[in-house]
């Protein structure tokens, strides 16, 4: 019961653990969450993220679906020629 129960504290993160999972700063976070940008829940006053959720979103933001953001790499200048 209690590996359970432990198991299940692992799967809600705080705003911290989200933070550094995710890799982003706590006011980002904060922020993305606050605009519903990222899934989210209020638990009293605080937000958590169940870990499972973050990871669904991220795959389905990296797949480029649902207004995900698609960075193409730079192109080069053509260079003049060779003198």
């Amino acid at each position: 019961m209690a590996g359970a129960v432990q198991t299940m504290m692992r799967e809600v993160l705080d705003i911290r653990q989200a933070s550094e999972y995710l890799g982003i700063s706590d006011d980002t976070l904060y922020r993305y969450a606050s605009e519903g940008f990222i899934p989210a829940f209020k638990l009293g006053n605080r937000w958590r993220f169940k870990r499972s959720l973050l990871d669904a979103w991220m795959v389905e933001k990296s797949a480029g679906r649902s207004g995900g953001v698609a960075v193409m790499p730079k192109q080069r200048k053509p260079m003049g020629r060779a003198r």
